[in-house]
């Protein structure tokens, strides 16, 4: 695509530098593997994912990393948290330019996507290597975090008509978090089966009424390609836990690509809202 191919073009160094950062933690990572054992997690309540053998990796119970794949697959996450907070670095240098995309004029939303990026990486790595069941929980929060920030910056470019105060913004921010801190309890009660798809359809409700109104200024082909991955990320989830087409030994595992193609819609997501003028703002 176009756009995609003009960002990488255009921010050549916010994606060396996310690489190097990416790489570190890659590297810190494969040391943490080599010098500890799943003895760090001894006293801590397996979780029913692990009982059950729901994906198809081989569990090594005497590593520190029981699914090492899966975990290191978790780094995609992180990668584009760091690019997303970069671009939240740029954006407060133009902070408040007349005619912006809300999205540019708010960057603490491209903070609070950035940190649930991150917070995913590790929430889910902490799961995939240690299968407890704290590891579970932490690991859906941070699914719903990801996924509440991008509904989050959809609801400023649907709803939100006019530039908000630096004390608004903070707030608004603060209450996404405390409604990503209210999940955790949530979570026990409603089933991700059916909290999960209800976040994905206002996400995808919110893009198309964000693209009714500004139709010159947005691409659908972005929120497609979001929407596309996602679907495609379900099935090979499905797959996976059906033993579908399963290798417990290979490097290419299913739930590992679910990371890769859901992070990558998540972004996709993020740069449609992001993408052009805001039409209301001009007017004015």
């Amino acid at each position: 695509m176009l756009f995609l191919t003009y960002f990488v073009v255009s921010n050549v160094q916010i994606l060396r530098n996310a690489l190097w950062g990416t790489g570190l933690l890659f590297s810190f990572a494969l040391s943490l593997d080599f010098l500890f054992d799943s003895s760090v997690w001894v006293g801590m309540r397996m979780s029913q994912s692990a009982i059950t053998v729901e994906y198809c990796e081989l569990n090594h119970p005497e590593r520190l990393f029981h699914q090492p794949i899966n975990t290191y697959s978790n780094l995609i996450y992180f990668f584009y948290g760091l690019v997303v907070i970069q671009l939240a670095k740029k954006d407060l240098k133009f902070f408040s330019v007349r005619g912006a995309n809300s999205v540019r004029n708010f960057p603490s939303l491209s903070i609070l996507l950035a940190a649930n990026f991150i917070y995913l990486s590790f929430g889910s790595a902490f799961f995939h290597s240690s299968l407890t069941w704290m590891g579970q929980r932490v690991d859906m929060n941070a699914t719903y975090g990801l996924t509440l920030s991008l509904i989050c910056i959809g609801m400023v470019q649907v709803f939100v008509k006019k530039e908000l105060s630096n004390r608004m913004q903070v707030g608004f921010v603060l209450g996404m978090l405390l409604l990503n801190a209210a999940f955790l309890p949530l979570a026990l009660y409603i089933s991700s089966a059916i909290l999960l798809p209800s976040l994905f359809l206002v996400l995808l409700l919110l893009g198309i009424s964000n693209y009714l109104q500004y139709r010159s200024q947005r691409s659908p082909l972005l929120v497609i390609l979001s929407f596309v991955l996602l679907a495609a990320a379900i099935q090979i989830r499905s797959m996976d836990v059906a033993k579908i087409n399963c290798d417990p030994l290979s490097i290419w595992q299913g739930h590992a690509l679910w990371h890769f193609l859901t992070a990558s819609s998540s972004l996709s997501m993020y740069f449609y809202f992001r993408r052009g003028k805001n039409l209301a703002k001009l007017k004015k």
